[in-house]
């Protein structure tokens, strides 16, 4: 067995430069994304405080699936994407279909992105030309994936310093005002700050039972992206030390960052006031209600590092997608995307990344695509459930399989935990067609995985899975 903590560099040239800090860091940015900024206001005026519940449950699935993904790349660090096992364990053909979907919904994920960053800067310099903003900041994070993976490792580290940082701070400033008995103005409902808000009253379906589970997909897409921190595994300077640690402590991340934040927010402010402005940042409202005036430039601030945050993880996570299924492809018009640079990074991957990613300044410019951009972007997000369930399903193929370590780094109750989570990304997915504003993008995803699916299950129809021996039970 090859010992992957001895190596600086792996056997296709990439180079082991991202610390054990470094992957700390950036999973926690990958749990907490603008949704938690901007959005919780949005998701309260769903469901008031059985939001809770929604963001505990699907923190637990996803976790779940973080332990498959986390058992598969302990198994074999070496793979620079979990979707290079969709292609050993389950075959080529689902593993190309998944391989390009997760990398143009990827693409698609960095244009938003980017379409963000833009918007943000704006709020402090309005008469800039929004495509010079964009230009700009794609310029810069796409040199920081250039020059080494360490730089794009402490770029993310101290992304994800803002971030803790300004939760934190709100969770502290919030606990001031709970002990302290803080009673709200009139904007904020006169609320009493008291943990009691939350049970006061209490209705799981304050707003109906479809409200509720409409609150389902919008939080699964706020936790969208966690995956990302198996991503850097390949690229860790020892592996197998430093992925059960950070994939392990994902669930307290969701407590403190998430579940921990909604609590200190609805303990202060009634969520029937939040429900009033719901696209206002309850983080803002907390703030001023402190009264820190700049509030909400500094709630700005955080999104903005928030925003450039997840651009930067998109561009390095579709650049390594996009080697792995240049590596995989038989085409020569691949083979120049499929090396490795001097700095140890896919540098042609990145570049063509990055330059499809250059298209976002040119859509935004056309009003009469702004619809179809907005669509094809909420196309490539429900991709996303298609490839997660396709990933727990070879990690059930990778379970029959010789490369399972029975002593290594397993998923917990695999028996029980496996097909739940199948079953519950499944569910979730179903859920898109009840809903009016998700129904035309799940459909269009649908019709998507039908047509490319089965292109990619005729063009590999007579190959056979990678992997050589089954076991014979599980």
């Amino acid at each position: 067995m090859i010992n992957y903590t001895d190596l600086a560099t792996n056997a296709d040239g990439t180079k082991r430069g991202l610390k054990k800090k470094h992957v700390q860091m950036i999973a926690i940015g990958g749990t907490i994304g603008t949704g938690l900024f901007l959005g919780a206001g949005n998701s309260i005026a769903k469901t008031g405080p059985s939001i809770l519940l929604v963001y505990a449950v699907l923190g637990a699935f996803f976790f779940l699936m973080m332990r498959g993904i986390g058992e598969m790349l302990y198994a074999d660090p070496s793979q620079h994407t979990f979707v290079s096992f969709i292609s050993k364990y389950v075959g080529r053909g689902a593993g190309y279909f998944a391989g390009w979907s997760y990398w143009i919904g990827l693409t698609f994920v960095a244009m938003a992105e980017l379409t963000a960053v833009s918007t943000y800067v704006k709020f402090w310099f309005p008469h800039w030309q929004t495509w010079i903003i964009q230009v700009l900041f794609l310029l810069t994070l796409t040199l920081v994936n250039l020059v080494a993976v360490k730089v794009f490792g402490e770029t993310e580290y101290w992304f994800a310093m803002i971030k803790i940082i300004a939760i934190i701070a709100m969770i502290v400033t919030g606990l001031f005002l709970i002990f302290t008995g803080f009673q709200a103005p009139a904007t904020g409902g006169h609320t009493v700050a008291s943990f009691s808000n939350i049970s006061h009253h209490f209705s799981m379906f304050p707003n109906g039972s479809g409200m509720f589970f409409a609150a389902f997909p919008m939080v699964f897409f706020a936790f969208q992206g966690m995956e990302f921190v198996g991503i850097t595994t390949a690229e860790t300077q020892n592996p197998r030390d430093v992925l059960p640690r950070a994939i392990n402590t994902i669930i307290i991340r969701i407590l403190i960052f998430y579940l921990g934040a909604m609590v200190i927010i609805m303990s202060i402010i009634n969520w029937h006031v939040i429900a009033r402005t719901p696209d206002q940042s309850p983080f803002v409202m907390v703030f001023q209600l402190a009264g820190l005036k700049g509030a909400a430039a500094i709630i700005n601030f955080v999104v903005l590092t928030s925003a450039a945050s997840a651009l930067n993880s998109a561009i390095y996570s579709a650049g390594r997608h996009f080697y792995q299924l240049a590596k995989e492809s038989d085409n020569s018009l691949m083979t120049s995307f499929g090396k490795i640079s001097t700095h140890g990074v896919p540098a042609n991957a990145v570049l063509l990344t990055a330059a499809l990613v250059l298209l976002s300044p040119i859509i935004n410019a056309i009003p009469q695509i702004t619809s179809a951009f907005t669509f094809i972007t909420a196309i490539s997000s429900n991709m996303y459930i298609i490839v997660y369930a396709m990933t727990m399903y070879a990690h059930r193929k990778f379970r029959q399989s010789t490369d399972y370590l029975p002593n290594g780094f397993t998923m917990p109750g695999y028996r029980i935990t496996s097909p739940l989570t199948l079953s519950f990304f499944v569910a979730i997915y179903l859920s898109l067609f009840f809903q009016s504003d998700t129904r035309f993008s799940a459909i269009g995803a649908l019709i998507f995985t039908l047509v490319f699916g089965h292109f990619a299950h005729r063009k590999f129809s007579n190959t056979a899975v990678t992997y050589t021996k089954e076991r014979t039970s599980i």
